[in-house]
């Protein structure tokens, strides 16, 4: 990483945020102030306005504080900026026309915000959802192991919001791909993207923990003791959670899906998931359905349109 940005850089850009910080972590708080002055860099680059916090001031209310990686709501909306390509857009526009029954979707971060995670998402995988045969070349580039052809490329995805026959929780996967397998069943890689995210200690629903451990232990890919070390306050809570939302698919009573793997796709320089990722593995003693890759793994296995790639590299890797 480049030398350390100063306090005066940062404000200068309107990227100096306190949020940014993280205690005793200092390559990590390094690694956030440096992506969110990258965007910042960018939005300039290419001409678009400074957005503010809040995204949405309250008419009549007080002006926004600006923020420099973000974009004017109503400019983002309108213009798409956020997104990289007219496929990733067209995905973005798609996905937000629907509104599933009990969804928990963040719409304005979606458009305005330019270190969100969910818009890197439409970013890095929205080409595909136009293309299935590049996206069944992409897939089986990625995890050759994967089974099956690609026949739909999904957002912001949950197989059931609340529904008890999965998870009964509001967790999704930030991207998924649907394959179909040879036998009629299907098979599904549910993907997590983070970029300026930290690791938080979370504490999983405590009315909901009987599902947990019900899907943890019918799953089988877990160390002895495993759950007793994720089921309370813990930062690989939604990592946990979510690689069960994927267990629960393959446990469900229609038995439509017969193979499936969480991936959390993030930075190299994002350390914390780096070392959140390693830490879960320890986990499990069945690996074969969780994974991880960065962002640069991703770019480099040339699976991707080049200019995607070139567009990519700019947008979400500092030099």
């Amino acid at each position: 990483m480049a030398e350390v940005l100063s306090k005066e850089e940062l404000e200068a850009a309107h990227c100096w945020e306190a949020v940014d910080r993280v205690p005793r972590r200092p390559q990590m708080t390094e690694f956030r102030r440096r992506v969110r002055y990258h965007q910042s860099q960018w939005r300039e680059a290419h001409g678009h306005p400074v957005g503010s916090q809040p995204i949405a001031p309250r008419p009549g209310g007080r002006a926004g504080r600006l923020v420099g990686s973000c974009l004017p709501l109503a400019y983002a909306r309108e213009t798409g900026a956020n997104f990289l390509t007219a496929d990733a857009l067209d995905a973005a526009r798609g996905r937000t026309s629907i509104i599933e029954p009990h969804q928990s979707f963040d719409h304005q971060g979606l458009w305005a915000d330019l270190l969100s995670s969910a818009a890197m998402a439409f970013n890095l995988f929205g080409d595909l959802a136009a293309d299935l045969r590049r996206a069944d070349r992409a897939v089986h580039a990625w995890w050759p192991d994967a089974p099956g052809t690609v026949c739909e490329v999904r957002f912001a995805h949950s197989p059931g919001w609340l529904d008890t026959a999965y998870l009964n929780s509001l967790r999704a996967f930030d991207a998924a791909f649907v394959l179909d397998v040879d036998d009629g069943t299907q098979g599904i890689v549910g993907l997590d993207t983070k970029y300026h995210e930290r690791i938080k200690p979370e504490t999983p629903k405590p009315s909901n923990i009987r599902r947990y451990l019900e899907v943890a232990e019918t799953s089988g890919v877990f160390e002895a003791g495993a759950s007793d070390a994720v089921k309370g306050k813990t930062d690989l809570a939604v990592m946990w959670l979510e690689h069960l939302l994927l267990l629960s698919m393959l446990q469900h009573a229609s038995g439509t899906c017969t193979w499936g793997r969480y991936v959390v796709v993030h930075p190299a320089g994002n350390t914390d998931f780096v070392d959140a990722c390693n830490r879960y593995r320890d986990l499990l003693a069945d690996p074969s359905s969780f994974s991880s890759m960065t962002v640069e793994e991703i770019l480099d296995a040339a699976a991707l349109r080049s200019p995607t790639v070139t567009a990519l590299r700019e947008r979400y890797i500092p030099r």
